[in-house]
């Protein structure tokens, strides 16, 4: 038995953090696909198979209104805030208020994001550039990506002075050769509640059920915290 999950890319350390004791325990194959938010509606309202769906809190509500997700299902992970981040080994950069902000970013090379319109760190990363005025200046040196893990893959990789990733603190944390500076400074942070649900055409609702579960019980508590989840 499959087990398939769509997911924001927010909670991929939790999601794969309980794979190999949830499949072993039920008997199952967790196939599991990560990306932007709105991407991942996207896949569900087009009618692609789905079990379970991990998704901001908001678009929670909005599937389970349109009849998409069991009623009474959701489950909160956490909040997760928007952070900043570096090549691990780059001195580090000052974004500790807005004006410092302002100048880091401004002198960036690169800034490397998750989509600008599908994802929920990318949707803020753009209104927070238009809040600065740096839309226009940094339009040449943004390097967009499908979602906030391949991004900050991709800053990893990068060479070169002055290269700064910006998405989910979360996707900071599990991705090897970047390093979170700070969370965003006040006024320009974000904090987004993550929810898992079960979707209504689960070809097994009690297993899908047990996984939402899973995701969002004492189990996974210590696991939630370590990804960078505020409980």
């Amino acid at each position: 038995m499959n087990l398939t999950l769509f997911s924001g890319g927010a909670a991929k350390a939790v999601a794969t953090g309980l794979q190999a004791d949830f499949e072993q325990r039920h008997g199952c194959t967790l196939a599991a696909t990560f990306g932007a938010v709105g991407t991942m509606r996207d896949n569900l309202l087009g009618g692609a198979p789905c079990d379970v769906v991990i998704l901001s809190e908001a678009l929670i509500r909005d599937l389970e209104r349109q009849g998409h997700v069991v009623p009474g299902s959701a489950r909160p992970l956490g909040r997760v805030e928007t952070g900043v981040a570096v090549r691990t080994g780059t001195p580090p950069i000052a974004v500790g208020d807005g004006e410092a902000l302002k100048a880091t970013l401004a002198k960036a090379q690169g800034l490397y994001v998750p989509h600008l319109t599908q994802s929920t760190a990318g949707q803020h990363i753009a209104g927070m550039l238009r809040k600065l005025g740096l839309e226009e200046a940094l339009a040449g040196r943004i390097h967009e990506y499908p979602n906030g893990a391949v991004a900050m893959g991709e800053l990893a990789r990068s060479s070169g002075e002055d290269m700064i990733g910006c998405t989910q603190v979360t996707e900071i944390l599990y991705t090897p050769g970047v390093t979170l500076v700070s969370e965003l400074p006040q006024g320009y942070g974000l904090s987004t509640v993550y929810t898992a649900a079960c979707c209504t055409r689960a070809a097994d609702p009690a297993l899908a059920a047990r996984f939402v579960e899973a995701l969002g019980g004492d189990e996974s508590l210590a696991l939630r915290k370590r990804a960078g989840f505020v409980i």
